[in-house]
């Protein structure tokens, strides 16, 4: 009697990131079998976390987390499609035209605000906000564009990409050009002196290929500015599962200093600049969803500005020592470089 039965397996193909189904045969007492393989090198993972749930949103599903024994990157298993993430964006993540609300109202003031410039200076600026200069700018994925007009009010000529296109036109209504469409589609008249990839490059099914997109939309010698969460955090095992930047299923790839570098360099960038911070709202909101987050369920704290604001001022005054101090050994929360492209 023969003992062996077909099965199926979801494996990453063609440096996609996107699950495919391969048939095996197998005995049956290994039907079970996954094999799941490193979004950048191809090679072989092993589990790092199970567990994982969506804090944020209340998506349905549960995760894991898997490192590469090759490279040591490590994302989540397992990946989403490119149709299923365009469906949960659309569904979940994408501004949807959302204004005159008082969260809206309240966060368009403040990011307008001198305080706001303030509040960065001293809680870690992710985005680039307060960096000036001149010349070509690209943010990508500037969403309705409140990114695009701070860098405008820095002397930058800026411009963006953003799938989304209800976003895009808000952004477009305020005078910015926005390309809407896959980044490997877009072909500007003029190179860019600067892109950024402000908590982005987490989010790419293919990091590898969209850092490859940019290098061929910068002047040579161009920089790119990138911030993204660490995975070797201090916080991370501090808050577990709740970790807010596990955000699954919209963080693919968890990058450490070592494999940020890494994949930079693997794409013809040169490191100029390594730092890392750890904002306080960063803090606030894991202590939120650690509080409040349940399975299949939204947060909805996480957008009370009130509560998020009293946890983001008792997070800065108390913990700015341990914070100092994570960030110094390089545990902090974010991974921030800047990079520039081959001359």
């Amino acid at each position: 009697m023969n003992n062996e039965i077909s099965i199926t397996v979801p494996v990453h193909a063609n440096g996609s990131g996107c699950p495919t189904l391969v048939k095996m045969s197998s005995p049956a007492h290994m039907a079970t079998a996954i094999l799941a393989l490193c979004t950048v090198c191809q090679g072989s993972t092993e589990t790092s976390l199970t567990g994982l749930f969506d804090t944020r949103f209340g998506i349905e599903g549960s995760y894991e987390a898997r490192i590469c024994r090759q490279c040591g990157l490590e994302q989540i298993f397992p990946v989403p499609t490119p149709d299923q993430l365009k469906d949960l964006y659309q569904r979940f993540y994408n501004f949807g035209g959302e204004r005159g609300t008082v969260y809206t109202t309240l966060r368009e003031w403040f990011f307008s605000s001198r305080l706001y410039r303030l509040w960065i200076r001293l809680d870690e600026d992710i985005s680039f906000h307060t960096r000036r200069g001149s010349g070509r700018l690209l943010d990508i994925g500037c969403n309705e564009g409140r990114t695009l007009k701070n860098y405008a009010r820095n002397g930058f000529q800026a411009e963006g990409t953003e799938l989304n296109e209800t976003a895009a036109a808000v952004a477009r209504d305020a005078g910015f050009r926005v390309f809407t469409g896959p980044l490997d589609d877009f072909a500007p008249p003029l190179l860019y002196d600067v892109t950024v990839l402000s908590n982005v490059l987490e989010h790419a099914l293919d990091p590898e290929a969209m850092l490859l997109s940019v290098r061929r939309l910068l002047k040579p010698g161009g920089q790119v500015w990138i911030s993204c969460p660490n995975n070797e955090s201090w916080l991370r095992p501090v808050f577990g599962r709740f970790w807010i930047n596990w955000h699954v299923p919209f963080h693919i790839s968890h990058f450490s200093a070592d494999t940020l570098r890494s994949l930079l360099e693997k794409c013809g960038f040169g490191l100029q600049e390594a730092r890392q911070m750890t904002p306080a709202l960063w803090v606030a909101s894991s202590i939120v969803a650690r509080i409040f987050a349940r399975e299949g369920k939204a947060t909805r704290q996480l957008r009370n500005p009130l509560l998020v604001f009293a946890l983001v001022m008792l997070c800065r005054v108390l913990l700015f020592p341990v914070l100092y101090v994570g960030n110094r050994l390089g545990r902090g929360d974010c991974l921030v470089a800047v990079a520039t492209s081959p001359r």
